[in-house]
């Protein structure tokens, strides 16, 4: 079959390799109908070091179920399926404590010889704990958006709950990208009046206002800061979500925060400290969340809104390739002349 790997940065190819098979009686072999670039692939996109062997690629993918284990109960040949990023038992206690990030027994995609989503299959090992079935065909219309359900509007969502967002939190959300998109409809959902957009890329911001922002902030540093708040009557957000993952927005976070507020932190860190001492959280008692979306925790959860078209996550994707072209998708999210890529084998 045919699978994308990264053998550098900047160095994306679409390989020959073989075609999965149930290895462990709680596998699954799913066929990918649909899978899409991160905004966190551009990570070792833009630092990986040259890699010979390459590593494979892509951890958001739905697809139809091709094979079962013999234990697997839950999902069944012929079922379309959305698959986390991380797979799981949905089990053990973490799991049943909704961090499936943490599962005792599971793992992440492209790690420990699970392949990735940005293929045409993938081993899915854990199926029953990992895999949601959902009740439409492969040609459904609504596939991009439950494509969303792995990751980016789960992440969102887990910002937003994490921070305590109600209707009577100011919210900021740093970052117009996908994540940072869906964490503005996720504290629309739970309540927020006051949403601040925290972006520069007007055709995202846009989108940004129409998924639930009440006012776009441009400006960045000291700027920024004092614009949001002036928005927020000189006292900063009580819940500020952080979809970037670099220090100017870490920073930025902290600059906005409300005193006894909330940073929730779900942008991949690309920094190993940050300012957490007196001046900056303890002092103003300022709470700093956050991680790994547990997505498996959401998807049920989100799924239904979904499905009856009270929301449309889907429109963060807005370009598409084919497997083969994957490369292309890469470049245009790097230049940002794309939000998000969708992918089809």
């Amino acid at each position: 079959m045919r699978a994308t790997y990264m053998y550098g940065a900047g160095d994306v190819r679409v390989i020959d390799v073989p075609d999965p098979i149930v290895q462990q009686p709680t596998d699954a072999v799913v066929r990918v109908v649909l899978a899409c670039v991160c905004g966190s692939d551009l990570h070792p996109y833009h630092s990986m070091p040259a890699t010979p062997e390459g590593h494979s690629m892509g951890h958001e993918f739905l697809g139809v179920v091709e094979d079962v284990g013999s234990d697997v109960t839950t999902v069944a040949v012929g079922d379309l399926v959305i698959a986390p990023f991380a797979w799981s038992d949905n089990t053990c206690d973490f799991c049943r404590e909704g961090l499936h990030t943490s599962c005792r027994h599971g793992g992440f995609w492209n790690a420990n010889g699970v392949g990735g989503g940005q293929a045409e299959a993938v081993r899915v090992p854990l199926a029953d704990g990992t895999l949601v079935a959902a009740p439409v065909g492969e040609d459904s219309p609504l596939l991009p958006s439950l494509l969303t359900l792995s990751d980016v509007y789960g992440t969102g969502f887990h910002a937003a709950l994490r921070a305590g967002v109600n209707q009577r939190t100011t919210v900021t959300v740093i970052g117009d990208g996908a994540v940072g998109l869906m964490a503005v409809l996720s504290a629309r959902q739970l309540g927020a009046e006051q949403i601040i957009l925290m972006g520069r890329h007007p055709a995202r911001t846009d989108l940004g206002v129409e998924l639930g922002a009440t006012d776009v902030v441009a400006e960045r540093g000291a700027e920024g800061i004092a614009r949001v708040r002036e928005l927020t009557g000189g006292d900063g957000a009580h819940a500020v979500l952080e979809a970037v993952g670099h220090m100017p927005a870490y920073e930025q976070a902290v600059g906005v925060v409300r005193p006894g507020g909330v940073i929730s932190r779900v942008g991949v860190p690309q920094y190993s400290s940050a300012p957490v001492g007196f001046g900056s959280l303890f002092g103003p008692n300022v709470t700093l969340t956050g991680g790994p979306a547990p997505a498996r925790a959401y998807i049920e959860r989100l799924m239904p809104a979904v499905l009856d078209g009270t929301v449309d996550p889907g429109r963060v994707f807005d370009s598409t390739v084919a497997l083969d072209d994957v490369a292309d998708g890469y470049r245009a999210m790097d230049a940002r002349t794309s939000l998000k890529v969708l992918v089809r084998p």
